[in-house]
């Protein structure tokens, strides 16, 4: 691997939730409304009412302001709010937030004037993480790390009434609820909150992401579900496999760093995948690999330049190296590299894509895929084999987010399914990740187009398939789904020897 990769792994997050919900009458100020009234001043010619000594909740009659009313205490001051039940109850949810943020009313023809609130009264609210962008707010930047707990303080003000609270706080899979009544007096609470971060905006791919998800299926979870690190005394070798969409735009991202990748997987070999380079790029890349990664083997599009392309960049020197599949219509793309090493052949390919309208289906399923298949089986006679790549293909609805919508798309149609088991699988080659993972929803690559990564919604294209005889031999096969600079991320495999 070389100097010039840098690769970005953010950090995931997690942590703990909290939540407070009110019960808000008709025609009751909702809980928000310090929240969304904290940027400005409002005031009251005359007290609120006294609130009901009653355990229920009770409606709200504030009074509307004077143009000349004197100035009070804060303990007289309350939030102005015009005294219209019948406007409030035809107002929804959203509109009453927009009214009350910024101080008039949604619907009506009355407009009021208000002044803003000091800064002492103003509410600070301190949280990294808050997931509501829909208001203005005075927010102070946290410097906590992602799992830290945010300190909440807030000056809460309330005109004189009496309302129950449900407050939750979850804490692993502790719940507590607490019913309580809160003095309708205007007070000051300096509150320190739990906030809990939800692992799924960080790590999207930890939710179940499926159109039709099946009893059983889990969303994957590398934190959770790969083996603890194989022992070192243990004979194995490390095989990474990536899809790098475009080899210079990667090297171009400030995000991306090859040392930390290698540090981070330690591994022994890496394969790549639609490089897009040309043959007079090479060379400048193998004078920046990596120290200790010697071995680097490129195949590049000689048809279509700037296009396809593949890789091996090995610690270790193998026995032979093999370009193509030795068939001249099927080699001018560089979609194959095949090293020998003392207990396998490794193969690392970018299988065709289908393309816009299905165009290159026949030739992917009639011509390519048997073709590849024959190959391996040769090598097979020798030594067993382990192809790893792109291949372009999800093979089962578990292994792809909208089964119903993707059938004619290239990569899920029938006829590249159908191909994919026959001349693979049923030919004695292992699914290492099906196999270890049956029931998990586990996607490779997600399309740029619509944001695909961000909600999980994706494909599993990506593969390391075994021969028999050694898939008993793999310690692990794995996803690296948090590496970005790609629309596709690596995936592994640990192979006892």
């Amino acid at each position: 691997m070389f100097q010039a990769l840098k690769l970005g792994f953010p950090n995931s997050i997690s942590g703990r939730f909290s939540a407070v919900s009110h019960r808000v009458p008709k025609f009751s100020v909702p809980s928000y409304l310090n929240t969304a009234m904290a940027p400005k001043r409002y005031r009251s010619s005359s007290q609120a009412s006294a609130a009901q000594n009653s355990d229920n909740a009770t409606s709200i009659d504030v009074p509307i302001p004077q143009k000349n009313a004197s100035k009070t205490s804060d303990e007289q001051s309350g939030v102005v709010v015009e005294d219209e039940p019948s406007v409030f109850e035809k107002m929804t949810l959203q509109e009453m937030k927009s009214s009350l943020s910024n101080g008039v009313a949604a619907k009506g023809n009355s407009k009021r004037k208000a002044k803003g609130l000091s800064e002492s009264d103003q509410m600070q609210i301190s949280n990294k993480s808050s997931p509501d962008s829909g208001r203005k707010r005075t927010t102070r930047k946290d410097k906590q790390s992602p799992e830290d707990i945010a300190d909440i303080e807030s000056l809460h003000r309330a005109t004189e009434q009496e309302l129950i609270v449900e407050s939750t706080e979850m804490e692993g899979e502790k719940s507590i609820q607490v019913k309580k009544k809160v003095s309708s007096r205007i007070t000051t609470t300096n509150a320190k909150a739990r906030v809990s971060v939800d692992n799924s905006v960080d790590e999207p791919w930890t939710v179940l992401a499926h159109k039709k998800p099946q009893k059983g299926w889990t969303a994957y979870n590398p934190k959770t579900m790969r083996p603890p690190a194989i022992a070192a005394d243990t004979p194995h070798i490390k095989l990474l496999s990536w899809n790098v969409n475009g080899l210079r735009a990667l090297l171009k991202s400030e995000s991306f760093s090859a040392l930390q990748l290698a540090q981070r997987e330690d591994f022994d070999v890496l394969c790549l995948q639609e490089t897009k380079l040309q043959e007079k790029d090479v060379d400048a890349i193998r004078q920046i690999l990596l120290e200790g990664y010697d071995n680097s083997y490129w195949t590049c599009s000689v048809s279509k330049l700037g296009y396809s392309g593949t890789a091996i960049i090995s610690r270790i020197k193998p026995l032979s190296v093999r370009y193509g599949l030795g068939i001249s219509d099927h080699d001018s793309e560089g979609r194959l590299v095949t090293v020998e090493f003392d207990n396998f052949y490794l193969l690392n390919s970018y299988v065709p894509n289908s393309g816009d309208g299905l165009r290159r289906l026949s030739y992917r399923i009639t011509e390519w895929d048997t073709s590849l298949s024959n190959y391996m089986k040769g090598l097979e006679q020798s030594k067993p084999v382990i192809l790893t790549g792109d291949l372009n293909c999800a093979h089962q609805e578990i292994d792809i987010f909208n089964p119903a919508g993707n059938k004619r798309s290239a990569g899920f149609t029938d006829e590249e399914r159908n191909s994919f088991q026959t001349n693979f699988l049923d030919k004695g080659f292992v699914d290492t990740f099906r196999k270890q993972h049956p029931d998990v929803v586990g996607y490779t690559y997600w399309g740029y187009r619509h944001g695909g990564r961000r909600t999980n919604k994706g494909w599993r294209l990506d593969y390391f398939l075994a021969s028999e005889s050694i898939a008993d031999q793999v310690y692990d096969s794995y996803i690296l789904p948090d590496m970005g600079g790609s629309d596709h991320c690596p995936i592994g495999l640990i192979l006892k020897l």
